[in-house]
């Protein structure tokens, strides 16, 4: 980075156990890009939240090929990345905040969109 400007991505994840596959690409996608030095962000909304709910990932089918949602998380986590879950989304899902894995902020609309506007990519899936 020449500028010394920091590179941001946005996934935004709205799938989870229906669609193992999809909801495992914003994972593999952020997980590459902390390993790059690039600064990655999860927003989860829809069922996009059950994968921050606790446990919800340990019994989650396998992913198409990529390791399991349980790893993936975790190994986002533990590289840094920031998950972030939509209120009105674990609300409608009857999810409690304290429901949620170790590391994930609660946000709505209005800082997904600055931060969506403050990244040089956004992903969704």
């Amino acid at each position: 980075m020449a500028d010394d400007k920091e590179e941001k991505i946005m996934y935004f994840g709205t799938n989870a156990g229906e669609d193992p596959e999809k909801a495992a690409m914003p994972f593999v996608m952020a997980c590459a890009a902390l390993a790059m030095d690039i600064k990655a962000t999860i927003a989860l909304q829809g069922n996009g939240v059950y994968l921050a709910k606790k446990g919800y990932v340990d019994t989650a089918l396998p992913a198409g090929g990529f390791p399991s949602l349980k790893k993936l998380l975790a190994d986002f986590l533990e590289l840094n990345g920031e998950l972030k879950v939509c209120v009105p989304c674990i609300q409608e899902r009857n999810i409690d905040e304290a429901d949620l894995v170790e590391g994930a902020q609660t946000t709505a609309a209005g800082v997904l969109n600055i931060e969506a506007m403050e990244a040089d990519a956004v992903l969704v899936y």
